[in-house]
């Protein structure tokens, strides 16, 4: 026999998701979901953001663009203060877009690109520091996956009418665009 409380008592329901249906494919996003987007996007994009800001004004402890441009001379790059502005543009700007979620798939695309760059400069002798690269390869898959899967409801995209339902094809080329743009710059280092 049962207690008459048990029988009353029912099992909570979960979260409320939100359901979008776009060319076919059926999504759901969580309140968790959408949080767990932010934090990644902000603390990724914050982070290129602020290296973008090394280069371009030597802040936190950057070589400004006259350092960052030495840097990029001696690694190879012609013009390598132009290279600075470059990199410090695409760092600060795709930074600053991952953060906000605006143009998320393109601002992800400019962090995958220049940190293909990174890569190649730096080696692939070893994946752990000092001499590895496990540090730009996870930023570069945070930033890949961000522009596959979207930045969640908690994003500036959600006012944008092209990207306010999120496609894979969006992401799926403008990842594919950064590693074409950033594979370019590797051809011009000499």
């Amino acid at each position: 026999m049962t207690s008459p409380s048990a029988a009353t008592a029912k099992p909570q329901a979960p979260a409320p998701a939100v359901q979008s249906s776009t060319a076919g494919s059926f999504a759901l996003s969580t309140p968790g979901h959408d949080t767990g987007l932010l934090l990644l996007r902000l603390v990724l994009g914050l982070t290129m953001a602020a290296h973008g800001s090394q280069k371009l004004f030597g802040w936190f402890g950057g070589g400004g663009v006259s350092g960052t441009g030495q840097f990029f001379s001696a690694s190879g790059y012609p013009a390598g203060e132009a290279m600075a502005v470059l990199a410090g543009l695409t760092e600060t700007l795709g930074g600053l877009g991952l953060a906000a979620g605006l143009l998320t798939p393109l601002a992800g695309a400019a962090v995958v690109g220049t940190l293909v760059n990174a890569i190649a400069v730096h080696g692939a002798g070893s994946f752990f520091a000092p001499e590895g690269i496990e540090y730009e390869l996870l930023l570069t898959a945070g930033a890949a996956a961000l522009a596959l899967t979207g930045p969640g409801r908690y994003a500036a995209d959600r006012f944008l009418p092209v990207l306010r339902d999120h496609r894979l094809a969006h992401g799926a080329l403008a990842v594919a665009l950064g590693v074409v743009l950033g594979g370019v710059l590797l051809l011009v280092r000499g």
